[in-house]
């Protein structure tokens, strides 16, 4: 079947749902939150299935958990990104913990890297861990973007781009 976005950006948004089923508590709570099965859930964020989270899914469960986590790599997709502050305060003891995140979820990614690497080969399932411990990075640094512009005084969410 030919998709109207290519497989890297399909397996982006796969990626960011499983984070966003993840962060709204697994499959069975996410269903009961958007109003789906738990088969369906897991339809959207499994790689070999081409089911796409739908857009209204995409909105109720953002806004359960805080993060917009598939939002983004829409805005990515369409060449804008998202800034803007956490409902955090900016204070130095929120950074430094969205920075302790960052940190950990950048040393998981490159421990999980040289591993797999080890024998000069990625196998499918060294790549899954990497795109999980990716995704995890991405979270960690966005939270702390996010407290970063909190501190700075922003107040909105913003779509940043050409023409927006």
């Amino acid at each position: 079947m030919s998709r109207p976005i290519s497989d890297a950006w399909f397996h982006r948004v796969k990626s960011a749902t499983r984070d966003l089923v993840q962060a709204c508590g697994g499959v069975v709570r996410t269903g009961e939150i958007s109003h789906n099965s738990k088969s369906e859930v897991s339809r959207w964020q499994t790689a070999t299935d081409e089911a796409i989270i739908p857009l209204p899914a995409v909105l109720v469960l953002e806004a359960d958990c805080g993060l917009p986590l598939v939002t983004t790599v829409m805005a990515d997709l369409g060449g804008r990104r998202l800034e803007g502050p956490s409902d955090q305060a900016g204070s130095a003891t929120a950074v430094l913990g969205h920075y302790a995140d960052t940190m950990r979820a950048a040393s998981e990614l490159m421990a999980s890297t040289a591993a797999a690497l080890a024998d000069g080969k990625f196998t499918g399932a060294e790549l899954e861990i990497l795109d999980r411990n990716v995704g995890a990075l991405e979270r960690a640094a966005a939270g702390l973007r996010f407290c970063v512009a909190s501190a700075k005084g922003g107040s909105a969410l913003k779509v940043v781009g050409e023409g927006a």
